[in-house]
């Protein structure tokens, strides 16, 4: 490999060569908005590792496609244990062979962590982008993280002093969510394209994008679903699936709401957080891309019996959905477990649907988050690469 000068200024004449892992959709997503900064930036950007469809659309080489990382919860990640670390280990030697310029994880930290440990060690810059929830729970994963990335890249405006404390470096990025999602969203015109009119009272599903969640907590929306339509026949539904999981879905709708007016639409989430009164979602990234659409939800969260008994005793704070975290409210109610009931969730729904006031009140609090959130973050997180790799620091 060529030296380069990936300073960014003016003189620069080559870009480095990026290593990236992205372990699930959210990470895709989040990991294809980075690179079109960094495009950007460094115009012969060469960048692959394990990545999605959003990455590659980028320009990005994917050496596994992102799926197979994607777990959920602690049986999950053991029955898949075997499989996964054989990927981290190919890829290790294979960076270790032909060395990046830097390795970006980001998010899934209990891959990423280890992988980026092992590159510092043998002199690879490391960027961790995407936090660790370690102000929510497993708070001592910090000491890992300082043997593991030079720079830890954050989403939100809290995280930097509790890695500087520490020692570590970090940088306040912003969300990048909050640049790629309009402060008005297009409710009009989401609608038209998803076939509802604007009469109707639509409610958004979204039970995950990951094989193990659907199986954990598709089931328990959809006879939600069932229960509200029954209930409530003028509504109507809509699941944005992720396109590979369809197989598992449309085999579940007829189950367990074969008659009810659900729209399953492959990709599309945004346009249904758009469209949709209200969403009924699994609390993970999308609970903050609902929040930032200006959305009332309700959040619901399953898990195996054992991650579930494995898990509960972990957690530092009393909210596991983002925009509570954030908003350090129950702004939005979480259903946890065996309280995520259909009875329960349904009530839960309508409860938005019949308080329009509180709708109203809610969505001026997520305007104030969209507002500090949004930070020009693809930009932010390429000048952070850049400080790193010409040896500046930027804290």
């Amino acid at each position: 490999m060529q030296a380069r000068d990936p300073s960014g200024g003016a003189g620069a004449t080559q870009s480095p060569r990026v290593a990236m892992v992205a372990g699930e959709a959210s990470g895709d997503l989040l990991a294809s908005l980075l690179l079109g900064g960094m495009n950007e930036r460094w115009p012969g950007l060469q960048a692959a590792g394990i990545g999605g469809p959003n990455m590659a659309r980028q320009g990005f080489d994917a050496w596994w496609p992102h799926e197979r990382l994607s777990v959920f919860g602690f049986v999950d990640a053991l029955k898949h244990y075997r499989e996964i670390a054989g990927i981290r280990d190919q890829l290790a030697q294979r960076l270790l062979d032909s060395p990046p310029d830097v390795f970006v994880g980001v998010d899934a930290p209990d891959f990423n962590l280890g992988l980026e440990a092992r590159l510092k060690s043998r002199g690879i810059k490391t960027v961790h982008f995407v936090s660790p929830s370690i102000w929510a729970w497993r708070g001592g994963r910090i000491n890992k993280i300082a043997r593991s990335a030079d720079h830890i890249l954050c989403l939100f405006p809290f995280e930097p002093e509790i890695y500087h404390a520490k020692g570590i470096a970090a940088t306040y990025v912003g969300h990048p969510l909050a640049d790629a999602i309009p402060l008005i969203p297009d409710k009009e015109g989401a609608r038209q394209r998803l076939g509802f009119a604007a009469a109707d009272q639509v409610v958004a599903v979204l039970p995950g994008s990951r094989r193990s969640e659907i199986a954990h907590i598709a089931p328990t929306f959809l006879q939600t679903v069932a229960l509200l339509s029954r209930q409530h026949p003028n509504l109507r539904f809509v699941l944005p699936a992720v396109p590979s999981l369809r197989s598992m879905i449309d085999p579940l709708v007829a189950q367990y709401a074969p008659d009810a007016p659900l729209a399953v639409v492959e990709g599309q989430s945004h346009d249904a957080l758009a469209a949709c009164d209200v969403t009924l979602i699994a609390s993970g990234t999308a609970t903050l891309e609902a929040a930032l659409f200006k959305r009332p939800m309700v959040i619901a969260y399953k898990v195996s019996p054992l991650s579930w008994l494995l898990m509960k005793n972990l957690g530092y704070l009393p909210w596991v959905g983002l925009p509570n975290i954030l908003l350090r409210d129950f702004a939005v109610p979480e259903r946890l477990q065996h309280a995520a009931t259909p009875a329960q969730l349904a009530a839960d729904i309508m409860a938005w649907l019949n308080q329009p006031e509180h709708v109203a009140a809610l969505q001026v609090r997520f305007e104030a988050l969209h507002h500090t959130l949004r930070r020009d973050t693809a930009r932010c997180a390429t000048d952070a690469i850049a400080a790193l790799l010409g040896g500046g620091a930027h804290v």
